[in-house]
């Protein structure tokens, strides 16, 4: 198939990405600022520009890994390399449940992760997609045990 019948997909995983974007600023800097702001520490325009300013640099220089894993280290993509049609509606349905989920949470002012978000959606549409085999499990329980020692550290 030609790459121009997918191209519709493309504009639109580009669309849902920004609308992604921004429920995770809204919400995970609410939860960044929330304390701060809330305290009379900073104002709220300062914490919005502060908010900007490193959220942008914090992606640019280290985000690249962080996408690494949510594109491939989540899922084997390689089980997708004869549907890749599958691979792209799976990832922008992943994309949508997960803005749309983080929208409604941030108007019910609850603080949840986005990176959550996004985790739990790309397993969901493997899981749907291929099964079990398409989901690799060592990489989240590798994940698992980053965030159980980051608990432990900050006790």
């Amino acid at each position: 198939m030609a790459m121009d019948e997918y191209l519709w997909m493309v504009i639109l995983g580009f669309i849902i990405a920004f609308i992604l974007a921004f429920s995770v600023g809204a919400n995970d800097v609410a939860n960044s600022f929330g304390t701060a702001v809330g305290s009379g520490v900073v104002t709220l325009r300062q914490a919005c520009i502060l908010a900007s300013i490193f959220e942008t640099t914090g992606s640019v220089l280290l985000g690249a890994k962080v996408g690494e894993t949510i594109r491939k280290g989540i899922i084997d993509v390689n089980l997708y390399n004869n549907t890749v049609e599958t691979l792209m509606a799976g990832e922008v349905s992943a994309m949508v449940g997960s803005a749309v989920w983080q929208l409604i949470a941030s108007f019910l002012r609850l603080p949840i992760s986005g990176t959550h978000c996004i985790v739990g959606a790309t397993i969901g549409f493997s899981l749907v997609a291929i099964g079990t085999q398409g989901v690799q499990w060592m990489e989240l329980v590798k994940i698992d045990t980053l965030i159980k020692c980051r608990i432990v550290i900050q006790l």
